[in-house]
């Protein structure tokens, strides 16, 4: 089977390792999904971080107001690009990471009236100059379909390569083929964030992009250097830094264990959202948690009219209403 071309290097498997002892952590203290004013402060520095990326000039203050609904002074197309952003951010849990009508869908809602043809595969040739100098000379557009193509068929099919390697891959190889006219970079990075969704739903609320802009330099360099070495090795190594100091900030900001009954509704609804689950995947949910408070709190809900049960002892699945 087609995998898009990378190499194990000590630092990728060292970084992998980091993460997921920082995952273990943000777990043990319930902060997959993190209070109403971090999720609000982080989702903004996500929209503002990745269209500054792009060029965009509103401030952090500009973009909170149009969060907010308020009028905002500015370029037509600017304030555009942020309501777009928002709009995509309110679809992340319809959208399948693996499903590449489903990315064609996402990019039509983050480019629609800021390009031709939003949502489209492009049908022209493309390069990134700086300067008078081209820094990438993307696919021919003939092959951009079939290379699209054979990267969802990979991502849907293989189940060797861990998720946290194939959201890093995804992102590189988006990037590469550089599949539209233009917002190739934020659907990347945007894409990369909902395969990660995939391992634990903080990554909906992590601003990795604050921090890629903040070293936007080598985040250009590395994917030059991988464009140069024919693999997305040297980027995977860099991206999952990004991840490490993403996880490390949201455990600075959240330093006591958050372990209320109320935060983990909150947090059990972000992860059974449509799904019926049992006592036992309640509780694997929540590490830090015994038996007695899981079936406390599953009889509480149940009474309060939050969630609806199916069948009976052990067979007994929950679902939120």
């Amino acid at each position: 089977m087609y995998r898009p071309p990378f190499s194990f290097s000590p630092k990728i498997i060292d970084g992998l390792t980091r993460v997921a002892l920082l995952l273990g952590k943000v777990q043990t203290k319930g902060l997959s999904v993190p209070g109403p004013k971090l999720r609000k402060e982080n989702q903004i520095r996500t929209i503002h971080s990745t269209l500054a990326i792009e060029g965009n000039t509103l401030s952090l203050n500009q973009i909170t107001d149009v969060l907010e609904g308020k009028r905002v002074r500015g370029r037509a197309n600017e304030i555009l690009e942020v309501q777009n952003a928002l709009k995509l951010y309110e679809q992340v849990r319809k959208l399948n990471p693996f499903d590449l009508k489903h990315f064609l869908k996402a990019h039509g809602i983050l480019m629609k009236g800021l390009v031709n043809n939003p949502g489209k595969i492009r049908t022209k040739n493309v390069g990134i100059i700086k300067g008078k100098k081209v820094i990438h000379a993307a696919p021919s557009a003939k092959m951009v379909s079939e290379q699209m193509n054979k990267l969802f068929r990979w991502l849907k099919a293989d189940v060797e390569t861990h998720i946290l390697l194939k959201s890093c891959i995804a992102h590189y190889e988006i990037e590469f083929i550089h599949p539209f006219m233009d917002g190739n970079g934020r659907i990347g990075r945007f894409w990369q964030s909902l395969i990660l969704m995939e391992l634990d739903p903080v990554f909906q609320y992590l601003p990795m992009e604050s921090i890629i802009r903040e070293q936007q330099e080598e985040y250009y360099q590395k994917l030059r250097q991988s464009d140069k070495e024919g693999a997305s090795t040297v980027f995977i190594e860099f991206i999952l830094g990004v991840i490490e100091q993403s996880l490390l900030e949201l455990i600075e900001k959240s330093p006591t264990t958050i372990n209320t009954q109320e935060h983990r509704l909150e947090l059990a609804r972000e992860l059974f959202k449509g799904k019926k689950f049992s006592r036992k995947e309640y509780m694997n949910s929540m590490p830090e948690i015994s038996t007695a408070t899981a079936s406390r709190d599953l009889k509480i809900w149940f009474d309060s009219g939050y969630i609806k049960r199916q069948g009976e002892r052990n067979q007994t699945k929950y679902f939120f209403v």
